[in-house]
Order: structure tokens, then sequence, then C-alpha cells
């Protein structure tokens, strides 16, 4: 039983981390175009998560935690596109560093990861169920 609960733990913090992913990607989509309002300002920046283990005195094992969100420190790509605001002598204006393709890939990749854990859940939950019922 005890290693059950443990099961639920270690699945929950994977959960928790993707959904954590999740978010970010998300905000890497919603900003993917986002270009900077005026001269010499910056675009968004793409975000990413980091984890690492971290020992959970709870139940005595290592779960995955998320370590740091972090800017992603790829190079802006520049757009000719003289009539901004934001266009440099040049006529171009530096767009955020975020590839959708790659972000969709990432997201899909979170999701797998979360509903795999959802899936240990809900496994564990039946064995428990199930160990319930022979007791009774």
């Amino acid at each position: 039983m005890d290693d059950l609960l443990k099961t639920f733990n270690i699945s929950a913090a994977g959960m928790r981390a993707q959904g954590t992913r999740l978010r970010v990607i998300s905000e890497n989509v919603a900003n993917a175009d986002s270009l900077p309002s005026g001269p010499g300002q910056q675009p968004y920046r793409r975000k990413v998560v980091t984890f690492r283990n971290e020992l959970d005195r709870r139940v005595g094992l290592d779960t995955v935690r998320v370590d740091k969100i972090k800017p992603d420190k790829s190079e802006f790509q520049k757009q000719f596109n003289p009539n901004h605001p934001a266009a440099d002598a040049d006529g171009y204006v530096l767009v955020p560093n975020v590839n959708s393709l790659i972000e969709m890939t990432d997201m899909r990749e979170a999701q797998r990861s979360y509903e795999a854990n959802l899936s240990v859940i809900k496994a564990s939950k039946a064995m428990l169920n199930a160990t319930i019922d022979i007791l009774r």
C-alpha cells in the first residue's frame, strides 16, 4: 500500500512539472508574433523550463521539480518592415526567437508525459481499489 502512495506522489510531481512546462510553452506560442513597440527595444524572448530531481522528504523519494524557467539565449531573427516603429535604419525589426514548430513539438512531448503520469495514477488507483475489494 505504501508503494502505491509513493507512486501517486511521483506521478503527481511529474504532472505538476509538465503542467508548468505546458504553461510556458503556451506563453511562448501566444507571444510568437509580439514585436517590440519602439526603436531599441527587444521582442519577446522565448522561455525554456529545466527540471531537477529533488528529495521529497515526506515519502523519502526523488521526484521531479521545475528547476528554472529561463530565457532562451538564441538570436532574434530580423524581418524587413520599414514602416514599423521599431525598425532599425535599414528597415529591419527584431522578431521573437519562437519557432512555432518547435513549440508544438515540445507541447506534444509535454502532453504525452503528462498523460503517461496520469495513466500511472489511474492504474495505481485501480490496484488500490482492487486491494480494498479483496480485503472486504
